[in-house]
């Protein structure tokens, strides 16, 4: 895992709270063209970005769960990546449960038109799941009716 040092932490803007530091992620989000429902994860002590570089991190008070559907998300108390348009890569503190297998995932991507973008998660072992952005939106009744329609279109 990427170390975040204070010589790093010197180069970055640094936010300390959970509510502040989420609001700054969630506009980081927005910013490369990801869904903010990407962050779900709660009671963070830290977060930094250090734009010249790309290099994000968030600090957790403890390790957390949650579950998207049937796929259950841990996030380690320090998840960091890097980030560009579109894109998060060399992702770490990250792991996905699906069925009975743990993934660590390590890069999630967004491709595709705003009205119909896909959002990929890929792990380190080379397995990838997609989903519509869309999902990842809205609130959740809008999100289970997204969910509906795009199992039907697959299934076509």
């Amino acid at each position: 895992m990427t170390l975040v040092t204070e010589e790093l932490k010197a180069k970055a803007e640094v936010c300390y709270g959970d509510q502040v530091c989420r609001e700054k992620f969630s506009l980081l989000l927005a910013e490369i063209g990801l869904p903010d429902g990407l962050l779900t994860i709660e009671d963070i002590e830290e977060c930094g970005y250090v734009k010249e570089k790309g290099f994000v991190w968030l600090k957790l008070e403890k390790k957390r769960e949650h579950r998207f559907d049937n796929i259950i998300v841990c996030y380690d108390s320090v998840v960091t990546a890097y980030v560009e348009p579109n894109k998060i890569k060399n992702l770490t503190g990250v792991k996905a449960k699906d069925f009975l297998l743990w993934f660590t995932l390590n890069e999630i991507h967004v491709k595709g038109p705003p009205e119909g973008s896909v959002i990929t998660f890929k792990s380190m072992v080379g397995l990838s799941m997609s989903f519509p952005v869309s999902l990842f939106q809205a609130g959740k009744e809008v999100q289970e009716e997204t969910k509906e329609k795009w199992w039907r279109m697959i299934k076509l």
